[in-house]
């Protein structure tokens, strides 16, 4: 008998990542690696060595964006079983893949875990859902498990302060490492136990707390009628506060288009991008435009050229945001 293959879980650093493998491992608790990064740390499969009789779990990253390394494993004979909501391009059809996409603005990664193992951790499913800027999504659900409003407020705090603890340029800037927070959270199968026992929590959230005013009291850098822009000089706070900020926003005007614009060292800036909530689509197809990627509602650019930047100013007011269209993509 051939000895049993190896278990490599891999995923991005932020809460629907983290919560999605969290759901899995809780429910399969075998001995598995772990490969997860900071938010921006996407093409995550090129750290994956794996062959035949290997099982690879992947959830929240971009297949497009991992595609040849996705088929180099699939190559090697190792089977891959895929979560994710992000624009995917060509899906490769092959007898080692399993993929579990849906690219609707109303879905994550940990809503897709959530739906194949039949809600058996859906607390941790709604920790994720709340971090991904899902709330209505999640209240609906959460109010269907009869979640007082305490509890709910409680599961999208540590959603919340799970997601932003994965923004920023490396692990330095963030209070602890994504996958050291993994580790924590994989004790819990009640997140709220969690809330009551790990302190590192409150002070993720007060880190936050601070780094929001911080940026807050900047004020918007443009604004316009379909649209706001902030942007942040460089900084650690500025490079950890990016995504909540911009959660931050879309919620406080949802009407309204928000991009936060963050300077750097290097010259090239950072974008965080988000669709209205009230028409949330459309972000992924302007991001692909200037080197980003994303969602349907969500989307970010690594190094956007200085040069570059009035076109995407004018592209942002310009877009024609959409209600929706069809999200998922079979297999």
């Amino acid at each position: 008998m051939s000895p049993p293959g190896r278990r490599i879980d891999v995923c991005n650093g932020d809460a629907d990542g983290l919560c999605a493998v969290v759901q899995w491992r809780q429910i399969d608790p075998a001995p598995a690696e772990l490969i997860t990064g900071l938010k921006r740390d996407i093409e995550l499969l090129g750290r994956v060595s794996a062959g035949a009789g290997d099982e690879i779990l992947v959830c929240d990253l971009s297949m497009q964006r991992n595609l040849r390394e996705l088929l180099r494993l699939l190559d090697a004979g190792a089977s891959v079983r895929y979560f994710d909501h992000h624009a995917a391009g060509d899906v490769p059809r092959h007898p080692g893949l399993q993929a579990h996409l849906d690219f609707s603005p109303r879905m994550c990664s940990s809503l897709l875990v959530d739906r194949f193992l039949g809600g058996r951790r859906r607390a941790w499913a709604l920790v994720g859902a709340y971090g991904d800027n899902l709330a209505e999504v999640a209240d609906a659900l959460a109010l269907r498990e009869g979640l007082d409003a305490g509890r709910r407020a409680a599961l999208r705090r540590l959603g919340e302060a799970v997601n932003y603890n994965a923004y920023g340029d490396s692990e330095a800037d963030v209070l602890i490492p994504p996958a050291d927070l993994y580790r924590l959270l994989l004790r819990y199968e009640d997140p709220l136990l969690l809330l009551e026992r790990e302190p590192v929590v409150g002070r993720i959230d007060a880190l936050r707390d601070a780094d929001l005013r911080q940026a807050l009291a900047l004020g918007p850098w443009r604004e316009g009628a379909r649209s706001r822009i902030w942007r942040l000089p460089d900084a650690a706070w500025s490079r950890r506060v990016g995504g909540s900020l911009a959660n931050l926003l879309a919620g406080q005007r949802p009407a309204l288009a928000h991009a936060v614009l963050r300077d750097t060292a290097a010259g090239p800036l950072v974008a965080s991008v988000r669709a209205p909530l009230r028409a949330p689509w459309g972000t992924h197809e302007l991001c692909a435009r200037f080197g980003g990627a994303g969602r349907a509602g969500a989307g970010g650019i690594d190094a956007l050229p200085p040069g570059e930047l009035k076109r995407f100013v004018d592209a942002f007011d310009a877009a024609q945001w959409s209600r929706g269209r069809r999200g998922r993509q079979p297999r």
